[in-house]
């Protein structure tokens, strides 16, 4: 569909006037993000607001039109929107001011959308790199010693102490590009946008020249801000509409970081394969070898290694309830992912898609109860567990239940602090609806089908009497060995790690899911060797107690990323406040949780893969 035509060309396909949107305001000093409708802006009240799908409202999108409007190849210069008086000796009037005035000491950013496309603000940074902004902020402060803070460096003239610097006007510019095939109109390809300040002395004529519109912090009295905008349009033949979101994306120069990730990465997966092969191929061969040589002569020699266990090696773990729930939700978070980023490696997922990923990620999850259900009840029911109603209501609520809890504080939070981000109230009756009518009855029939199965067969008898445990070496006691565990798969995502947290906390944009899918496979098969590994050295010092310590082993690299969250929270980031602390510590805590639900898994079924696959080729009385 055509993006705009002139007015004398409109057509019901092709329209000509060219609407602009606003979108929520946050900054990277607060968690708390607001709604345009939160400042005192030139609003436009009469327009309905544009549907959101579930996942923008769980992000905090709050999409509103804009009274910035403008038809197609109508260039304006300094038109006025909309005027604000302040009257500090008006309670309600000054609260609004200080209001403003603390927003841009926290450096809050305006984002617009035109045509479903940010209007970026693009400036010269470091090695004469361009970066282009999907934000702009509402203007800066200079500190009481004279210190230019944030976008106050850009101009020489904003240089009064103790003085806040709204940025008033924007000069808007639109570039476009004709649509061939004999079709009228032309479609969107870029909105960029520059900044800029001025105090407006004559606001029903303004003509946007003079002194920036300056605010000391100590003014009283009446304050009048203009807020102006001119627009130009500009062709643009190289830019094709499929590809206008290149140059935003270009402008992030990190794709040499993430190929050093994915060879770091690589070169630990080689290493740890080459360990694992050895031992499959080379030590298991001569073991196997040996130990069936031994049960072919006569004069049998005592059994060593990890033989002597065999009888023990499949014995019920303890907390065999527990382990059950915590695999059925970590196979649910594990396909829910693996699904997720497929689908976003193949594009539709993309930045241009508002809120695909997070809605996609949910419905996925509601829809995956059924494997969910199915695993835990088939390992508990080989863990010789009975309670089988016990089993299902706690895969259903247990983990599920923990992170509602959690992101339900969170809420309240942003609730009081007026942000927002806070779900509204019919949000999250939805969210529960889902979980309880879609997620808790696919769960039951998953459940349903896994007791229904035969217990796992296991290769090996288990004896009745339990062996006894050799003292351990400090290497193979359980806390050294799932320490060292979880460090390896650590190592292979910490760097792109940073990136996903750049792009929660930093609002920068994220949309190098090939790169993530990529390393999202060498995390499942770094966390599988670097267990398989630790699970064989175990096996060889007589402890037979695997369920647990293979779960453990690779979800403790979600202990690693909590130590990282809390480094990037001190050393990356500039946020502020009790409640932005709060709220990082608590929406990290369910990623924590998540992760280690997801990785745990994972070394689980690698372990259980392993150990049925060695004691099944050995001969055993």
């Amino acid at each position: 569909m055509c993006s705009g035509c002139t007015q004398s060309k409109e057509t019901p396909d092709c329209k000509a006037e060219i609407e602009l949107f606003v979108n929520r305001l946050d900054s990277v000093e607060s968690v708390l993000p607001y709604e345009y409708a939160a400042f005192d802006f030139c609003q436009n009240p009469e327009e309905k607001r544009p549907s959101e799908n579930l996942g923008q409202v769980l992000f905090g999108e709050r999409i509103e039109p804009s009274p910035y409007k403008f038809l197609f190849n109508k260039e304006e210069t300094c038109k006025t929107v909309c005027t604000r008086t302040y009257d500090t000796q008006k309670p309600d009037q000054k609260q609004k001011l200080n209001f403003l005035k603390k927003s841009m000491l926290l450096n809050y950013q305006h984002h617009w959308i035109v045509d479903n496309m940010p209007v970026t603000w693009c400036y010269d940074v470091e090695e004469g790199q361009r970066f282009c902004n999907p934000g702009f902020p509402i203007g800066c402060y200079i500190t009481k010693d004279g210190h230019q803070k944030d976008a106050c460096v850009i101009n020489s003239e904003f240089h009064e102490r103790d003085t806040f610097y709204i940025f008033n006007h924007v000069d808007i510019k639109i570039f476009y590009h004709v649509v061939e095939n004999g079709a009228t109109g032309a479609r969107l390809v870029a909105a960029k946008l520059e900044p800029k300040s001025y105090k407006h002395t004559n606001p029903e004529n303004p003509d946007c020249s003079g002194v920036p519109m300056d605010i000391n912090n100590q003014a009283s009295g009446e304050i009048k801000i203009v807020y102006t905008y001119s627009v130009t349009f500009q062709e643009e033949k190289d830019i094709r509409w499929a590809s206008r979101w290149d140059y935003i994306l270009e402008s992030m120069p990190h794709t040499h970081i993430q190929w050093f990730s994915i060879m770091n990465s690589l070169v630990i997966v080689l290493f740890l394969s080459g360990m694992v092969a050895m031992i499959m191929l080379r030590t298991l061969h001569k073991d196997i070898a040996r130990y069936n040589q031994m049960d072919s002569t006569e004069d049998a020699q005592e059994e060593f290694g990890w033989k002597l266990v065999h009888g023990d090696i499949f014995r019920p773990p303890r907390k065999g309830m527990l382990l059950s729930v915590f695999l059925g939700s970590g196979t649910q978070i594990l396909i829910m992912t693996f699904v997720t980023l497929f689908f976003a490696c193949l594009g539709f997922l993309s930045p241009a898609n508002r809120g695909a990923l997070m809605t996609c990620a949910v419905v996925l999850w509601v829809l995956l109860g059924t494997p969910a259900g199915y695993v835990a009840a088939r390992f508990y029911k080989s863990f010789g567990g009975e309670k089988w109603k016990t089993n299902v209501l706690l895969t259903s609520f247990l983990c599920p239940g923990i992170v509602f809890a959690d992101f339900f504080i969170m809420n309240l939070i942003l609730w009081g602090e007026g942000s927002s981000a806070a779900i509204p109230f019919g949000t999250l009756v939805a969210i529960l609806a889902l979980w309880f009518c879609i997620s808790v009855p696919l769960t039951f029939i998953g459940a349903y089908f896994g007791f229904k199965k035969n217990a796992i067969e296991h290769p090996v008898r288990t004896n009745q009497i339990p062996r006894q445990i050799p003292e351990q070496s400090f290497y193979t006691k359980p806390l050294p060995g799932i320490i060292m565990g979880g460090i390896l798969p650590f190592g292979c995502i910490f760097i792109q790690l940073f990136f996903i947290l750049n792009s929660i906390w930093s609002h920068q944009m994220y949309y190098m899911f090939g790169f993530l899918f990529l390393v999202f496979i060498i995390l499942v098969i770094t966390c599988s060797e670097a267990t398989i590994l630790l699970c064989y050295f175990h096996l060889c010092a007589e402890d037979y107690h695997w369920q647990w310590r293979s779960f453990l082993t690779s979800g403790f690299t979600a202990v690693y990323f909590l130590i990282y969250a809390i480094h990037y929270f001190f050393s990356k980031l500039q946020i502020t406040g009790t409640a932005s602390t709060i709220l990082y510590f608590g929406y990290t805590m369910i990623m924590v949780l998540i992760f280690f639900l997801f990785t745990g898994t994972i070394g689980f079924f690698a372990c259980f893969w392993f150990v049925t696959k060695i004691y099944s080729v050995v001969k055993v009385d």
